[in-house]
């Protein structure tokens, strides 16, 4: 059981390092704030690639969450008290997202928009997993499933009208923001009924783990194979299941990023397949990987919530460290929504140079997550602990 956890938590700690990579540009390149990565109309191949790769993080991060939620209810040996955690958890962790992660990204002290994202999602998901832990794994995953399949019917159903339908059709849904005055609006990034879904399909797989390396070893296989073959089927027939069909560009360059450019927001049949089998892939090969990028990995992968808010942190120092090198003035900045505490223009480095930060950052991040999880390893009997 050891060495699959293992696997586990290298995993989450690839998706995390790779996950700085993104949250970097967000704040430090030049035209992160007016171009969109992906936008094969203006976007170069380093730009868009750094986005795209970052499109792994949040699917594989929920699907584990999942299948941590099955591994903890095996050990705990009792529903009632993983369903206790579970609902604390997740309004722990909706609390963080409102509170610390926003302020880090927008650096607004009026919170003039709150953003949900990947970690109110979990802490939904969380909550929902709690009312179900009594149900089959099975019967969860079915339904998992239905929905990831089925889901992106929703795209060929018009917007509702009634603002209070829109704003329910964008917490569940659809991506949108909600304007509660004029002052104030709720930015719903990650959907919460799709995301559950990975969720729900995390624990529902969570059985596996417990099985020998060979079992777990060729189902994972399996698993990716099923992913990358349905992703092509669809992503070939380019009909259904993704909003964005793909088109043949200029280069066959582009036309590859194309057709690997699949919807995000919310995440679609193709975007789940296609980077769910990459997931697969990676927890298929983790044990494989050298025993000294191993252990470099299990220290970022055993505490993922001290290093996502904390590099959050770190990155907007780093963002300060940046306008202020290049000449702009506190009184320069421009906090609220979308402005993300830079100047209205001027301000930014290139990709290689936010690679450069990047890998900095990540490198700054080790000694710390290193002494927390010895600190948490070595304090068991420290409840508050598991929550962070």
């Amino acid at each position: 059981m050891k060495q699959r956890i293992h696997s586990i938590d290298i995993v989450r700690g690839i998706v995390m390092i790779i996950m700085a990579l993104d949250h970097t540009r967000e704040l430090l390149h030049f035209s992160a704030l007016s171009q969109n990565p992906t936008d094969l109309s203006v976007t170069t191949p380093s730009i868009f690639l750094a986005r795209w790769i970052t499109h792994l993080c949040a699917p594989t991060f929920v699907l584990l969450s999942g299948v941590s939620v099955y591994l903890s209810l095996q050990r705990e040996g009792r529903a009632g008290n993983t369903k206790s955690f579970l609902r604390k958890r997740g309004l722990w962790l909706i609390l963080l997202e409102i509170t610390l992660v926003n302020f880090a990204i927008w650096f607004d002290v009026q919170f003039r928009i709150v953003m949900f994202q990947v970690i109110a999602a979990i802490g939904i998901g969380f909550i929902v997993l709690s009312l179900l832990l009594k149900t089959a794994p099975k019967k969860i995953g079915i339904a998992a499933l239905s929905i990831i399949l089925l889901h992106n019917l929703l795209q060929f159903v018009p917007i509702p009208s009634n603002p209070l339908l829109a704003s329910l059709s964008n917490v569940l849904f659809a991506p949108g923001i909600i304007p509660v005055s004029p002052d104030f609006a709720i930015l719903i990034s990650y959907p919460f009924v799709q995301w559950t879904a990975i969720m729900l399909l995390g624990f529902s797989i969570g059985k596996i783990f417990e099985q020998d390396n060979a079992v777990v070893n060729k189902k994972l296989i399996n698993y990716a194979i099923i992913c990358f073959a349905g992703f092509l089927l669809l992503r070939f027939i380019n009909l259904y299941s993704d909003p964005a069909p793909w088109h043949n560009q200029n280069d066959g360059l582009f036309t590859l990023f194309s057709f690997i450019n699949v919807t995000k927001y919310p995440p679609s049949l193709q975007f789940i397949l296609l980077f769910l089998g990459i997931a697969f892939l990676l927890l298929r090969c983790a044990n494989a990987l050298p025993s000294f990028l191993k252990n470099i990995l299990l220290v970022y992968g055993k505490v993922p919530m001290f290093y996502y808010l904390l590099h959050f942190y770190i990155i907007r120092l780093a963002t300060f460290i940046m306008v202020f090198a290049q000449g702009f003035s506190y009184s320069d900045l421009l906090f609220g929504p979308f402005q993300m505490g830079r100047p209205a223009s001027g301000s930014g480095i290139g990709i290689v140079a936010v690679a450069g930060v990047w890998i900095l950052i990540v490198a700054l991040l080790y000694p710390l997550c290193k002494w927390y999880g010895k600190y948490k390893s070595n304090h068991p009997e420290k409840q508050w602990l598991r929550y962070l």
